[in-house]
């Protein structure tokens, strides 16, 4: 069902369009219409199928800008995911100057308190910052006409359920209700029985994929490696038209950029990028102008590329479903297509979780060596020759050549030629690209215990640990030293603490450490 469809406004089609999406995915198409209509909504999706459009577009539509006051409430289990809600409902809310404002702990929260008094129309925010600003009286919810309960199940199974409906009952009971959620235990189908009035209940079966055309493979690699394999597998399986897939956009613009400096003919696409400048890429790369397209999920879903041979994910997604959607850009129309993924050590139970949703078990595929990539490119290079030996035209060039290989060995001249037109891999361009956090994972399911939209957990006491403690970005425990704030941070449990509490006998912080012990993955 396309987005024109629905009943949304003109100002919000626009931004629809912007972005580049034309159909609405199953969870959309089935819930707007009902929000829209006034009504509570029970959505039950897997992560990656559009939930914030399918929440965020009636809301917006229902504001009035002419209000200053607070209409909107969506609450998220972590701070990754209240930004990035913030984001998109910005980007669909901009055309009518919605004004969006997130809160989440760990962050400066005198910054926050200005941004609430600036009145925003919508508040984003995670439970522990949520009640702290109920508390201290920065934040008055006795306006807001739509709340949000999003990845319901996630704010569940965090411990948040206690703080969820303190919030609730802060909001005016006239007021409409949408809940989100993967899963539906008995707890979430509690806050729909005493929360919400008569829901309607979507539920949107998670998709089963058949790949008979797709190879899958994957390749275990650790994060400083992954681009130097992966081009040298560019090198070896020569793909015609590719999609290089990166979880975030700073990913993408650095995989793009340093694909340019090894030579190839790469562009990037992300949310941020103007909709002239997208439209430009993709009909570049649709054209073959281009011979990599790296793209975010939220980029690349919903725009139609055919002729794709390759799909590299540099980085496993969040979800299972955005697997789908990746891959499903290649094995088109009956034509053979390949997938490689890039899996950290830390990452495997993320893959294991994709095999299930897929039914097919993805094929190790161990990195190819400089010599083996070179070979690759000289299999290219006497290609490109045979093919312009093919096309003739040469009879200028004939007496130079003769006239060389009266000072030269004709094989020596092969060899120059073969040089200049492939690469030596031992003499490749360094490329650094930014390390990022391998997803923190679970065994119920790979974005359970996880931000499941990217992204690490600073809002959990699940963190990101190989055993169960936090570690920093370059892999070493922090210290127990916290950098000074206004006193609040929000702990895992959502309760939070207050640093200024402290144990009278020996001034130590009272509060729980909570730590999550787990199997090593593989």
């Amino acid at each position: 069902m396309k987005f024109t469809e629905l009943g949304l406004a003109p100002e919000l089609l626009k931004a629809i369009e912007r972005s580049g999406f034309e159909e609405a995915t199953p969870i959309q198409a089935a819930t707007i219409p009902l929000a829209l209509a006034g009504g509570d909504v029970i959505g039950q999706a897997q992560t990656g199928t559009g939930k914030t459009a399918a929440f965020g577009l009636p809301m917006i539509q229902k504001i009035d800008t002419h209000n200053r006051d607070l209409q909107g409430l969506v609450i998220a289990p972590t701070r990754e995911l209240a930004i990035q809600t913030q984001e998109e409902l910005y980007r669909l809310g901009k055309d009518k100057k919605i004004k969006v404002q997130v809160v989440y702990g760990g962050a400066d929260i005198s910054r926050q308190i200005r941004g609430l008094k600036d009145h925003p129309h919508i508040v984003v925010g995670t439970p522990g910052r949520l009640l702290d600003h109920i508390n201290r009286k920065t934040l008055k919810l006795g306006t807001v006409q739509t709340l949000v309960l999003d990845e319901a199940d996630e704010m569940l199974n965090m411990g948040f359920l206690e703080d969820i409906e303190k919030i609730i009952k802060e909001v005016p009971e006239e007021r409409q209700t949408l809940l989100f959620s993967a899963t539906m235990p008995n707890e979430i189908k509690r806050i729909g029985l005493h929360f919400m009035k008569e829901p309607e209940h979507v539920k949107i079966k998670a998709k089963e994929m058949t790949a008979e055309n797709i190879e899958q493979y994957y390749v275990k690699a650790k994060e400083y490696e992954k681009f130097d394999v992966m081009t040298r597998l560019f090198d070896v399986q020569s793909p015609e038209l590719t999609i290089v897939f990166g979880r975030t956009k700073r990913r993408v613009d650095e995989l793009a950029r340093g694909l340019e400096m090894r030579g190839y003919k790469a562009e990037g696409i992300h949310g941020d990028l103007s909709q002239q400048k997208r439209m430009s890429v993709l009909k570049a790369f649709k054209s073959g102008r281009l011979d990599v397209l790296v793209a975010t999920d939220v980029a690349a879903r919903g725009l139609d590329i055919s002729g794709v041979t390759h799909v590299y994910n540099y980085d496993i997604p969040q979800d299972p479903e955005s697997y789908v959607h990746r891959i499903g850009r290649t094995g088109r129309a009956g034509k053979a297509g390949v997938s490689v993924t890039f899996v950290t050590p830390n990452e495997m139970g993320y893959l294991h979780v994709i095999e299930d949703l897929t039914k097919k078990r993805m094929d190790p595929m161990r990195p190819p060596t400089e010599k083996e990539a070179l070979q690759g490119q000289l299999g290219q290079a006497v290609e490109e020759i045979q093919g312009k030996l093919d096309e003739n035209g040469l009879a200028l060039y004939q007496e130079t050549a003769g006239q060389l290989l009266e000072s030269y060995e004709a094989q020596d001249l092969v060899a120059l030629l073969l040089k200049t037109l492939a690469k030596d891999p031992a003499s490749a361009v360094p490329v650094k690209i930014t390390p990022e956090r391998p997803l923190p994972f679970n065994k119920k399911g790979g974005s359970k215990g996880g931000n499941s939209r990217g992204g690490s957990r600073k809002d959990s006491h699940k963190g990101n640990s190989r055993d169960g403690r936090r570690y920093n970005k370059e892999g070493q425990r922090p210290s127990n030293r916290r950098k000074k704030d206004d006193g609040y941070k929000d702990r895992g449990d959502g309760k939070g603490y207050d640093r200024r509490k402290k144990n009278e006998t020996n001034g130590k912080r009272n509060y729980d450490r909570k730590f999550t012990i787990r199997k090593k993955e593989d």
